[in-house]
């Protein structure tokens, strides 16, 4: 069981923008603020990004992948829209995905953090049910 991630970014400033936004989508609030990190959560800080002003821009095939679970598809293409907005790049818009259960829709959006974090909010929609005119 995995308690907390996290990441390095440049600028706290300009990423706690960024992670305020497109974490905001998925119910996390910024929780704790300290000169050099800032958590996010719901209930406890469970997503972290450290001050690193050294470290490089992450290229895409470099650095780490983090994947958070969004409650529906909606919360999915809002996450995108709001990392866009808040800074962030894409790296795959909202939409199905194949996945190893084909009873389950993969359903995930892909960004960039400003740093070239890669940042995915997926969630699994049933294969058959409603919900997936759209996907």
């Amino acid at each position: 069981m995995i308690d907390h991630v996290s990441v390095g970014v440049r600028s706290l400033p300009r990423s706690a923008r960024f992670y305020e936004a497109a974490l905001g989508a998925l119910g996390f609030e910024k929780l704790v603020t300290r000169p050099r990190t800032i958590g996010f959560g719901k209930r406890y800080p469970e997503f972290w990004i450290n001050l690193r002003p050294q470290m490089t821009s992450v290229t895409p095939d470099l650095g780490g992948h983090v994947c958070l679970r969004a409650s529906s598809k909606q919360a999915v293409d809002d996450f995108h829209r709001a990392a866009l907005a808040g800074g962030g790049s894409d790296d795959g818009p909202p939409g199905p995905r194949e996945h190893e259960d084909p009873a389950r829709l993969y359903y995930a959006a892909f960004v960039r953090d400003p740093d070239g974090n890669g940042v995915e909010a997926v969630c699994f929609v049933e294969a058959s049910g409603p919900g997936l005119s759209g996907a």
